[in-house]
């Protein structure tokens, strides 16, 4: 008899009215709500300008989520177009699957459009925003708590998650919380990456590459414990694979990134810069048009003037 776990919500959706507010969706959107807030704070130190980074992200947002969706179903094809299955549930991203590999890289072309459209390097972009999006993440996996979903495999440890759903095979019982493990090991890497930014000043992509390659090393055991249906290459899953492959070429842009351009960027947003520098010199200037007030009498009380002049013939 287990002593102490996790226990599973009863339902992944309440309703407030005729209107259903659904777990999965409010852990996605609040962590959208934090990466960009946290962004355009990183992005406002880096020199940019506040807002940049909400503008960018109404780009990037819903390719993500489209490009999120889509290597799901790809993946997981038989969940859909199988026999007796419906293809219209592939467009039910509230139930859940969303594949994080196809968010960053569809998400990317978004901000890749957004940041061409105000002429700002996708580089910087991605260096600021880098550990909001993992704090995205360690609040998105609560989304499958919700729908009881990607947990691991059995197990009668205290932190045990119970499920008591039986829909999709699934079995009732205690298992592993890999959501809670991926959102704990997310909640690292967000930390992991301020840290050495401030450290090392991570500049030209390299924040945004530490953060792929430090999230590809859990997912891949995080991955390795799960026991959803998966399709396997050589005996791994096909997520290991891919946080593999990923974790290869983040580790190898950090590399040759260091190499050629090292250091920071100077200028992220050069209209904010020359925004700043208008500001200080209309500063200056209203500074020195009273100093040349005071100097000349112009600026002193008209009283004090005429009673001046008094004392004096």
């Amino acid at each position: 008899m287990e002593l102490a776990f996790i226990p599973s919500p009863s339902r992944g959706v309440l309703y407030l009215g005729p209107i259903p507010l659904r777990g999965y969706a409010f852990c996605i959107i609040i962590g959208v709500f934090v990466a960009v807030w946290l962004g355009n704070k990183r992005w406002i130190a880096r020199g940019g300008r506040a807002g940049t980074v909400a503008d960018i992200a109404v780009w990037a947002v819903p390719f993500g989520l489209v490009g999120g969706r889509l290597y799901h179903v790809i993946t997981d094809y038989e969940l859909y177009f199988s026999e007796g299955r419906d293809w219209v549930d592939a467009f039910k991203i509230w139930e859940g699957g969303l594949g994080i590999w196809g968010a960053i890289a569809l998400g990317a072309v978004g901000a890749w459009i957004g940041c061409r459209r105000r002429g700002i390097p996708l580089p910087a972009y991605a260096d600021a925003i880098a550990p909001g999006i993992a704090f995205a993440q360690a609040i998105g996996r609560w989304g499958n708590w919700f729908n009881q979903e990607l947990y691991g495999k059995p197990t009668d440890l205290p932190w045990a998650l119970e499920i008591t759903s039986s829909a999709d095979g699934r079995v009732p019982g205690t298992y592993h919380p890999t959501f809670l493990y991926e959102s704990l090991w997310c909640i690292g890497v967000a930390f992991l990456v301020i840290w050495a930014d401030r450290r090392f000043r991570l500049g030209h992509g390299r924040a945004f590459a530490l953060y792929v390659a430090a999230y590809c090393t859990g997912r891949a055991w995080i991955e390795y414990m799960r026991v959803d249906d998966a399709h396997h290459i050589l005996g791994l899953r096909l997520n290991v694979w891919t946080a593999i492959l990923v974790f290869l070429l983040a580790v190898t842009y950090l590399v040759l990134s260091s190499k050629k351009r090292p250091g920071r960027e100077d200028v992220v947003e050069p209209g904010a810069a020359a925004s700043g520098e208008e500001a200080d010199s209309d500063e200056k200037s209203g500074n020195a048009g009273e100093d040349d007030e005071i100097a000349d009498g112009s600026g002193t009380d008209p009283a004090k003037n005429e009673a001046g002049s008094g004392k004096k013939t």
